[in-house]
């Protein structure tokens, strides 16, 4: 029998809570047990192994990330909702570095109904800002993979300590706020084409 109080729930939050604290890569299933304090095997009955752990950690960050960047955006517009969006990314990442990760790490044979609606989520907040850009449609990939290089790159960096010189981060992170603006506003072209469909781009 699983032990009482102990459902996939719990187990997938102890894991993000674990991967934050050591890292994604660190979080074995025997590591896992540990914490909780029950054997491997007991895992079992409630993830289907590693891969499915790894998954559902990312479903839990896709989640969690999505509500973050739906709430930052209210009300928002224009380059507004763009230093919103970038720091509500900026500051999810580096508040949960590896839980995070597990969003970077998705396999296309692990994706499911779940991993892609919380996934759509996230992009849907940032094609949300696009739409105060005079972004052409076929564009929109390429704009949306732009955002994401550069904040998730700025914060994975900041989160592993990664910056090493004395000027202020919040300074540059404004720097890159203001450039992503810029190449919004100007790198643009007329048509029709893409729009984003997958879980990331």
């Amino acid at each position: 029998m699983p032990r009482a109080g102990l459902d996939p729930q719990v187990v997938v939050a102890a894991a993000a809570r674990l991967a934050d604290e050591v890292g994604l890569a660190h979080v074995t299933m025997s590591v896992l047990a540990e914490r909780l304090g029950v054997r491997a095997p007991s895992l079992y009955k409630h993830v289907d192994g590693q891969g499915d752990l790894n998954r559902r950690v990312a479903v839990l960050a896709l989640t969690e990330l999505g509500g973050a960047l739906r709430d930052a955006l209210q009300g928002r517009a224009g380059k507004d909702a763009l230093d919103a969006a970038a720091r509500a990314i900026r500051s999810y990442a580096v508040a949960h570095p590896g839980r995070y990760s597990a969003t970077v790490r998705i396999d296309a044979d692990e994706l499911d109904e779940q991993l892609v609606a919380a996934g759509a989520r996230v992009l849907d907040s940032l094609s949300a800002v696009l739409v105060g850009y005079p972004v052409a449609p076929e564009d929109t990939v390429h704009a949306l993979r732009m955002l994401r290089s550069l904040f998730h790159g700025f914060a994975v960096l900041e989160a592993a300590g990664g910056f090493q010189l004395a000027t202020d981060l919040d300074e540059s992170f404004t720097w890159l706020v203001d450039a992503a603006d810029r190449a919004l506003r100007t790198t643009l072209r007329d048509g029709d084409g893409l729009t984003p469909t997958a879980t990331t781009v």
